[in-house]
């Protein structure tokens, strides 16, 4: 506490890190609803090329994840959403692609990252939103 007061007093206070938010949504064209109870996993690139899981999430209601954790903020690099399209509608569905990938590049740390995936039965598409 008498650290936070000096600082205060001499205006020495450290701001917080900015850092880029990452949200998503699935979006069902067919159904004309948002695709609910998809996991989506993210990861990001690390420095040997490979992929690590920074956040996971399932997507709500509307078909949206809004965070990925409590640590929702993200650095400037290359990262990966990974939507598991097996568990939607439900367990038994048997879809076309089973699995959706897709990989973007971070490079504005105040910036927010929203990129849905718009569903059908024999394809998807994807765009960075807002």
């Amino acid at each position: 506490m008498k650290t936070i007061l000096l600082a205060l007093l001499i205006g020495t206070v450290a701001t917080p890190a900015v850092a880029a938010d990452i949200s998503t949504h699935v979006l069902d064209l067919a159904q004309g609803v948002g695709g609910k109870a998809v996991p989506v996993v993210l990861y990001k690139r690390s420095a040997d090329g490979g992929w690590q899981k920074v956040g996971a999430a399932t997507t709500d209601a509307n078909g949206r994840v809004r965070s990925f954790g409590d640590a929702n903020a993200f650095d400037i690099g290359l990262y990966r959403l990974q939507f598991d399209m097996s568990a939607y509608p439900n367990a038994a569905a048997s879809p076309f692609f089973p699995e959706i990938t897709l990989t973007f590049r971070v490079t504005d740390r105040a910036g927010h990252y929203h990129v849905p995936v718009v569903v059908s039965p024999y394809g998807y598409s994807t765009y960075r939103g807002n």
